[in-house]
């Protein structure tokens, strides 16, 4: 009996034993862990937690943990790629009311210090005030839009939208024009009709941003070109235009806030950077996307995707 008592004695010591190691062990690894952590924290760095172990709810924890550095991680790039945008959109924007406000001060000081200027010189130099202070205007205008769409301030009631009608009125809108300055306009909207799920104002502001910046960009080609078309899910509105094109390295950035290609700081071509920003947070607004695709000076196409609905 003794001997047998002795033995559950051992035994008893030794599972104590090993139960203290083992808590010892944990110990240190949760240790470990809380140093790595903070260490991967505070550098901010794109690390993983490695540890080897058996235990399946510690390796559970570890999975948990390593998601959590990486949403850590994914959220200061945002951050930094946030505020690298906004540093370059104060910049531009500054630049852009700097420079139409310098002209109207010149032009008004022109005013102001040759009272006998002849009638009709003050005529001209008055209108030119008023164009440029429309355009500062716009530019303001596009930058609180481009503001309350990122902060979701802006009310936009979806509804089911005629998509024939409403392509056909925007280019229409345009064709006069075009016609005159010796484009080739391409219409090709389905006679049956197509609807779309989005919201119309905001539809009609898209299609005459890439209407516009076609005309802007594209005019080298004398053609552009409007298309309907639809598939099981969705609709899809194609502006294109087969003028300069963009080149494949500014593709993935042409939607950037305050990205303008280099020509669009000259005299031919004025843009604030914020019109196809806009037109992108408009699009996605109403739960579709927008997609380009170009080829320099034979085809760029601005397509635009909504949802479906039937009729």
């Amino acid at each position: 009996m003794t001997i047998i008592l002795s033995m559950i004695i051992v035994i008893l010591v030794g599972i104590i034993i090993v139960q203290a190691l083992n808590r010892r062990s944990h110990r240190m690894q949760l240790r470990h862990l809380r140093s790595e952590v903070e260490r991967i924290s505070s550098l901010a760095t794109h690390e993983k937690l490695l540890l080897m172990t058996d235990d399946r709810e510690l390796q559970s924890l570890l999975m948990e943990i390593n998601r959590l550095l990486g949403a850590q991680h994914q959220m200061y790039s945002d951050y930094a790629k946030m505020e690298m945008s906004m540093k370059k959109m104060v910049s531009n924007i500054s630049h852009d009311l700097k420079t139409p406000l310098t002209v109207v001060l010149g032009y008004i000081e022109m005013l102001h210090l040759d009272p006998a200027m002849h009638a009709d010189e003050r005529e001209r130099l008055l209108g030119k005030v008023y164009a440029k202070t429309q355009e500062t205007l716009a530019l303001i205008h596009d930058f609180f839009d481009l503001a309350k769409l990122e902060s979701g301030d802006r009310e936009m009631p979806m509804t089911r939208i005629l998509m024939n009608e409403r392509c056909s009125t925007t280019i229409l809108d345009y064709y006069d024009i075009l016609t005159e300055q010796g484009y080739l306009v391409h219409i090709e909207i389905p006679e049956h009709p197509i609807y779309g799920f989005g919201n119309d104002e905001a539809l009609h502001r898209v299609l005459n941003n890439l209407i516009s910046n076609s005309i802007q960009y594209g005019s080298h080609g004398k053609q552009l070109g409007l298309t309907l078309r639809e598939d099981e899910s969705s609709v899809y509105v194609d502006i294109w235009d087969r003028g300069k094109g963009i080149d494949a390295m500014h593709i993935d950035h042409v939607f950037e806030r305050m990205y303008t290609l280099e020509d669009s700081r000259n005299k031919s071509y004025q843009g604030s950077g914020l019109g196809l920003t806009i037109t992108k947070r408009l699009v996605e607004s109403m739960g579709g996307s927008i997609h380009l695709r170009s080829n320099p000076y034979e085809l760029t196409v601005f397509t635009v995707q909504l949802k479906k609905v039937q009729y």
